[in-house]
């Protein structure tokens, strides 16, 4: 028998101690965003390093200016990559509480109508099931062996779900101690229940907000109507300008850096049988928009948009008041994708914006700092070990996805410590992250346990 077989063999021994575990973790409270719920917090972190430092890893509690850390370190000695395991042991708020079928911090095991189990609780997905599946991999292949097949660290935050304040600097002052060769996060889903996933671009984004100003003061609009400059309309057309009539920003050097998708990802995606009736039907809508070339997934993954997120001006109470505003506002943000610059962006926005601007207006921005989109190279060797290691757990290809929005963690990992991320989870869509009765199926945390060993064993081969 192998030394990887034996570590499955180990698990599956394991799997009901490591259920216990679990649990233990989920019924701790430790809701980062509400300063009554710092004792438990630090609560997480000491039984997380301690459960660390019984398998064999150093581990210690780092205090920050917030919620503290743990960090904690097993070096094997062996030939292949340092690994950085990114996790956090915050969560979220429990309300409103009159919604959750149990406790939210005691722990289920229910049985769903179509047989699947899952484990019910706050944090049961987000993140300490997730985090959880590492530990206990990380556990059978030293029980089992007697050490890793690489060197590994793990950092475990307990601010993720209130901003990460206490994240930068603390990746600063421990630049060196924390800088590997690979970062592994857990934070992140499958496609579906019999797919695992690999998510390999993250969007970059960038914001403004403008302010749009005309006439001294409000004024009457039986007075002024038709003569003086109306902020409402300046606004509008600067909104309808954005687009032309298939759906592309009309903005000039947007879509520089913009970079086409392989052929062999896009007929991946094209695989995945992703339904945009089904997606957008689910809210209440029927008919895409976007570029009219592109497909539905390339819209939310590979490609960039403007999106106007607010819009206001003028009265905005009951009944009507007749007036032309003096002033006039909107918040747009960009979706970044490739390698498009989030400063170039504003710039081209900001040019756009001032030209549709009457001479005898202005307009004031109000900047959102902006952070460029993140992508793995597609023949990377270590997402190529990371699909082996899935396919070999799951009896199928790993889904290369894309994601619409960004992780925090996964572009400080790349800027501030020249890591790239191996984005692996087994998270589900319907699990309820941040709401009532969150879930974790109980094959993402059996099989989770086992994909991350054999993820382990992969990157240990040249």
């Amino acid at each position: 028998m192998s030394s990887i077989d034996k570590v499955l063999a180990r698990i599956e021994s394991n799997f009901e101690s490591s259920l216990d575990r679990l649990f233990d973790l989920l019924k701790i409270k430790s809701i980062s965003t509400d300063p009554e719920f710092a004792a438990p917090c630090r609560e997480a972190a000491d039984w997380l390093a301690l459960e660390l430092n019984s398998i064999g890893f150093e581990a210690s509690v780092r205090d920050t200016a917030g919620h503290p850390m743990v960090v904690g370190h097993r070096k094997s000695g062996k030939p292949g990559p340092h690994v950085l395991f990114y996790g956090h042991y915050d969560v979220q708020p429990v309300d409103p509480l009159e919604l959750w079928e149990q406790d939210p911090f005691e722990p289920k095991i229910k049985t769903r109508e179509d047989g699947s189990k899952v484990i019910v609780a706050r944090g049961s997905s987000d993140d300490k099931g997730q985090l959880m599946t590492f530990v206990e991999a990380a556990r059978a292949y030293i029980e089992e062996t007697g050490d890793l097949p690489i060197d590994v660290t793990i950092l475990f935050e307990g601010e993720e779900e209130s901003g990460s304040p206490s994240l930068e600097p603390f990746l600063k002052s421990h630049k060196e101690e924390l800088s590997c060769d690979l970062a592994l996060v857990c934070d992140t889903g499958m496609w579906d229940a019999e797919t695992p996933a690999i998510a390999v671009m993250l969007r970059g984004m960038v914001g403004d907000e403008i302010i749009v100003k005309a006439a001294s003061r409000d004024l009457h609009s039986g007075m002024y109507g038709g003569s003086a400059q109306n902020p409402n309309h300046i606004v509008a057309a600067i909104i309808a300008g954005l687009h032309d009539d298939n759906g592309k920003v009309t903005l000039p050097g947007f879509y520089d850096g913009v970079i086409e998708l392989p052929e062999d990802v896009s007929n991946m995606w094209d695989g995945l049988g992703f339904s945009v009736e089904e997606f957008l039907g689910e809210v209440g809508l029927k008919y895409p928009r976007g570029e009219n070339d592109r497909k539905p997934l390339e819209h939310l993954w590979s490609r960039p948009t403007v999106e106007v997120n607010g819009m206001w001006g003028g009265y905005q109470g009951a009944g009507s008041k007749t007036v032309i505003p003096a002033q006039a506002h909107a918040k747009f943000t960009f979706r970044l994708v490739g390698d498009q610059d989030p400063d170039k962006i504003q710039a081209s926005f900001r040019d756009y914006v001032r030209s549709k601007v009457p001479a005898d207006c202005s307009v004031d921005f109000i900047a959102k700092e902006g952070s460029p989109a993140l992508r793995l190279d597609f023949k990377m060797p270590a997402l190529e070990k990371g699909e082996i290691a899935l396919k070999k757990e799951w009896g199928k290809d790993a889904a290369l996805t894309g994601m619409g929005g960004s992780i925090p963690i996964v572009g400080d990992f790349k800027r501030m410590l020249g890591m790239d991320t191996l984005m692996i989870g087994y998270g589900l869509e319907d699990d309820q992250i941040h709401s009532p009765n969150e879930k974790y199926n109980l094959t993402s945390f059996h099989k989770g346990i086992r994909s991350w060993a054999r993820v382990l064993d992969e990157l240990s081969k040249s």
